[in-house]
C-alpha cells in the first residue's frame, strides 16, 4: 500500500509541476471567463428591428394598419405605413437605396395583392412573411366584419391554439435538456482528456528511463494503478475548479433571467449527482487502463498519438452513440448505449436525469462496466508488465498477444 501511495504522490507532483499543465489550465480558465463575458455582451445588445415600408395608397385598411405597430415590433420589424407615395416613386426610392424594402398593397377581384419591392435578391434576402401574414389576417377580419360577423366571434376565430405539455414521468429528474447535454460533454472531456494523460505519462517516463527506477522498487501492477489513480485525482480537482469558475462567472456575469432560464439545475438531486460521479470514475478507469496499455507499447512520445488511435476511436464512437441517441432517448438504441461499456459513462447519467432508467437498469449498467474494467485491467497489467521495458519499435498486435500469454 505504501508503494501505491508513493506512485500516486509522484504522479500528482509530476503532473502539476509541468509547464504545459499550468499554461493549459490558465488558458482554459481565461476562455471560460471571456466566454461568459461575450455571452453577457451579446445578450445586452439591443435587438435591431428590420425596417419595412408598407404602402397603402388606396386606403384599403382605413387606418387599421397603424394599430398593428406593436405587433410588428414584437415580430422584429419596424413598419412604416405610407399612404401617399405612388408605386413609381416607391420603386425609385428602393432602387436609390433610400428604402431597404417595401410592401405595396392593392386590391383586385381575387382579394388583397402584395408586391414586395427589394433592390436585388441575394442569398440573405428574406421576405417578411410575418408582416404579410399579420396584414392578411387583418384584411380577412375586415371582410368578415362587413358580412356582419360580431367582433367577439372574430376574436374567437383568431385565437391561437394553447398547447400544454404534460409530462407523464413521475420522476422529477426530467429537467433542462441543455444542462444535460452540457454535463454529457463535460463528462466526455474529463474522461477522455485525463485518461489520455495516462499513456502520455507512461511513454514520457520510458523515454526518461524513470520507469526503470519505479520497476525496481515496486510491481508493474502498482505502477499502473498508481498512475491511473494519481492522474484521476488531478483530473477531478481540475474539473471541479473549472466547474466552480464557470458557476461563479455565470452567477456574477450573466443576467438573472438568462441564468434561471438556461442554467436551471433544480432537478440535479443528490442521487443524480452521485450517479454522475460514479460513471465519471468508472468511465475514467476504463479508458485510463486502455491508454496505459497503449502507452506501454511505444517508446517515443511522438508515437503515442498513433498508438492511442484505436482507443480514441472507441471513445468517440461511445460519445457520439450516446449523444445522438439523446435526440430520441426512448429509442432502443439509447437503451443499448446505456449498457455498452464504451458509451454508458456518457449515456446513463443522461437517462437517469431524464427519469428514463430504472434502478435495476442502472445497476446492470454499472455491473457490466465494472466487469469490463476488471477484464481490461487484467489484460493491461499483464501486457504492461512485459512491455514496459521495451525500448525498440512499436509492438505489433501479435507480439502483444504473446506478451499477454507470457508468464514472465
Amino acid at each position: 500500500m505504501k508503494s501505491l501511495f508513493t506512485v500516486i504522490s509522484f504522479t500528482i507532483k509530476d503532473m502539476v509541476k509541468r509547464k504545459s499543465f499550468i499554461v493549459s489550465n490558465i488558458i482554459i480558465l481565461l476562455i471560460v471567463i471571456i466566454g461568459f463575458n461575450v455571452i453577457n455582451w451579446l445578450s445586452s445588445q439591443e435587438e435591431t428591428l428590420t425596417e419595412v415600408t408598407v404602402v397603402d395608397n388606396q386606403d384599403i385598411f382605413e387606418g387599421r394598419l397603424d394599430n398593428l405597430n406593436e405587433q410588428f415590433k414584437q415580430l422584429g420589424y419596424d413598419v412604416k405605413i405610407d399612404k401617399t407615395t405612388t408605386a413609381e416613386e416607391l420603386k425609385a426610392k428602393v432602387e436609390n437605396e433610400e428604402l431597404d424594402s417595401a410592401i405595396v398593397l392593392s386590391e383586385n377581384e381575387n382579394g388583397l395583392k402584395f408586391e414586395y419591392l427589394v433592390n436585388g435578391m441575394s442569398l440573405g434576402t428574406t421576405v417578411p412573411t410575418e408582416v404579410i401574414n399579420a396584414i392578411q389576417l387583418t384584411y380577412q377580419n375586415m371582410q368578415l366584419a362587413k358580412l356582419g360577423i360580431p367582433e367577439d366571434q372574430l376574436l374567437t376565430l383568431n385565437t391561437e391554439s394553447n398547447i400544454e405539455v404534460v409530462s407523464l414521468s413521475s420522476d422529477e429528474s426530467s429537467g433542462n435538456i441543455f444542462i444535460m447535454m452540457i454535463l454529457s460533454i463535460v463528462l466526455f472531456y474529463a474522461i477522455y482528456f485525463y485518461a489520455y494523460q495516462v499513456s502520455t505519462a507512461i511513454t514520457v517516463e520510458k523515454t526518461s528511463r524513470i520507469i526503470e527506477t519505479l520497476v525496481t522498487s515496486t510491481s508493474p501492477r502498482i505502477i499502473v494503478l498508481g498512475k491511473t489513480i494519481g492522474i484521476g485525482i488531478v483530473g477531478i480537482v481540475q474539473t471541479l475548479v473549472l466547474i466552480l469558475v464557470a458557476v461563479i462567472c455565470a452567477k456574477t456575469i450573466l443576467p438573472a433571467e438568462m441564468l434561471n432560464s438556461i442554467l436551471e439545475m433544480t432537478h440535479l438531486s443528490p442521487a443524480i449527482i452521485a450517479i454522475i460521479a460514479i460513471y465519471y470514475l468508472l468511465g475514467y478507469s476504463l479508458y485510463a487502463l486502455l491508454y496505459a496499455l497503449t502507452g506501454s507499447t511505444v517508446s517515443k512520445p511522438e508515437e503515442v498519438q498513433s498508438a492511442n488511435g484505436p482507443v480514441a476511436i472507441l471513445a468517440v464512437i461511445g460519445f457520439y452513440l450516446s449523444y445522438f441517441t439523446m435526440m430520441n432517448p426512448t429509442s432502443s438504441l439509447n437503451e443499448i448505449a446505456a449498457l455498452v461499456p464504451i458509451s454508458s459513462p456518457f449515456c446513463m447519467p443522461f437517462r437517469a436525469m431524464m427519469g428514463l432508467s430504472s434502478t435495476n437498469g442502472i445497476i446492470l449498467s454499472v455491473v457490466i462496466l465494472v466487469i469490463t474494467i476488471l477484464l481490461v485491467a487484467h489484460i493491461s497489467i499483464r501486457i504492461y508488465s512485459n512491455a514496459i521495458l521495451n525500448y525498440g519499435e512499436k509492438i505489433s498486435f501479435k507480439k502483444l498477444v504473446r506478451m499477454y500469454k507470457s508468464k514472465n
